[in-house]
């Protein structure tokens, strides 16, 4: 019975074969892994997983007119849909016009980079500095959120309002 136990236990040990290592594949193939110049992978089981061939991906069938619709889906034109769609439209709109508030808000504090100097930053100039630069980046955030914003209106097919009052993010450069 001690000897069954003894040959159960040290099974696990003698069942693994030498592995080598040959870049980033393996073989238990000593002819191989020679003629490769492979290295013995020492100190442990080594469990290698075959993953899936790309080939098997491709062979699908192909349901789509065109490759670049197959990730969109079909519109549909119910009234519920469309219902949808003017909502998603109302608040995209009501966005653009805080986001255009934001973005005068932040263009206002900024002062084309020469902003009041407040409290103790008359005497710490690094301070004034660093309040400057993070100005700087509300514009820049301000400016990325409603250029966003108007690419989704567009993208629903509505028309960014003509009365807006921001600037595109190109022209607050120029100035």
């Amino acid at each position: 019975m001690a000897l069954l136990a003894a040959v159960g236990f040290s099974w696990p040990v003698y069942s693994q074969e030498r592995i080598y290592r040959c870049g980033n594949e393996y073989t238990n193939d000593a002819v191989v892994a020679k003629s490769r110049s492979c290295k013995l992978v020492e100190g442990g089981n080594v469990t290698v997983v075959q993953g899936t061939s790309p080939q098997a991906a491709s062979q699908r069938p192909n349901t789509s007119a065109s490759p670049g619709t197959a990730r969109i889906a079909p519109r549909t034109s119910t009234p519920e849909q469309r219902s949808r769609d003017s909502d998603a439209r109302q608040i995209l709109e009501a966005e653009l016009r805080k986001a255009e508030e934001r973005l005068a808000q932040a263009h206002s504090a900024y002062a084309n980079g020469q902003p009041e100097k407040e409290g103790i930053e008359s005497r710490n100039h690094q301070r004034y500095l660093d309040r400057v630069a993070e100005l700087k980046a509300a514009v820049g955030r301000a400016e990325t959120d409603v250029s966003g914003l108007k690419r989704e209106l567009a993208r629903l097919g509505g028309v960014p309002s003509a009365g807006s009052s921001a600037q595109a993010p190109g022209e607050a450069a120029a100035k």
